[in-house]
């Protein structure tokens, strides 16, 4: 009897320790650079604060649906940044708005952050481009199926826009998905996207 209660409380350990493996590796597998991609180096935090327009996205569903998204980053406390993104849902007409938070997964002048909106949860931010004003940003999650053009202006040269599709296509990106962003909204009323 002995031998029987000890084995499922053995079992049980195991178990116990596979489902934390499996959380850990979960949680830390989402903060990876994609094959092939590069974050930049001498990368200047303090130039990249501030609003930045999303010009084009691979679709997910954290932005389904959305148009007029910009996303803000300052300083925290605590050393990292916040993040607010913000997006208009037309479909409901309506602003909505996630807070996050980052911090960098190696040394602050390689542009590879780590970005959390839920809890304990982070997935990768990596820059592999930014133009040396800091005006535009081709940004990658974990994997080839996170993509964002950023600007600091809601309609960039359409020389960056060629750029941004040339590179991600080079670099492996199903470009043929990519979404536009439409900024109406942004532009329709400043006083409710501030």
């Amino acid at each position: 009897m002995f031998y029987f209660v000890a084995q499922k409380r053995v079992i049980k350990d195991v178990k116990k320790r596979l489902c934390w493996l499996l959380f850990v590796v979960c949680v830390t597998g989402c903060v990876n650079v994609p094959d092939g991609i590069e974050p930049v180096d001498q990368f200047e935090l303090q130039r990249y604060l501030g609003r930045w327009y999303e010009v084009a996205r691979l679709d997910h569903s954290f932005e389904r649906g959305l148009n007029s998204v910009t996303a803000s980053y300052s300083l925290r406390d605590d050393g990292g940044v916040e993040v607010i993104n913000r997006g208009f849902a037309q479909k409901d007409s309506q602003w909505r708005e996630a807070k996050g938070k980052a911090y960098f997964v190696n040394e602050p002048s390689e542009g590879f952050l780590k970005v959390s909106f839920f809890g304990p949860f982070y997935g990768a931010y990596v820059i592999f481009e930014l133009d040396k004003n800091y005006q535009h940003a081709f940004v990658a999650g974990p994997n080839k199926s996170y993509l964002w053009l950023l600007s600091r202006t809601p309609s960039p040269p359409q020389s960056v826009i060629d750029q941004f599709t040339s590179r991600a296509s080079m670099l492996g990106f199903d470009i043929s998905e990519l979404i536009f962003v439409d900024h109406t909204a942004n532009r329709q009323s400043n006083r409710v996207s501030p």
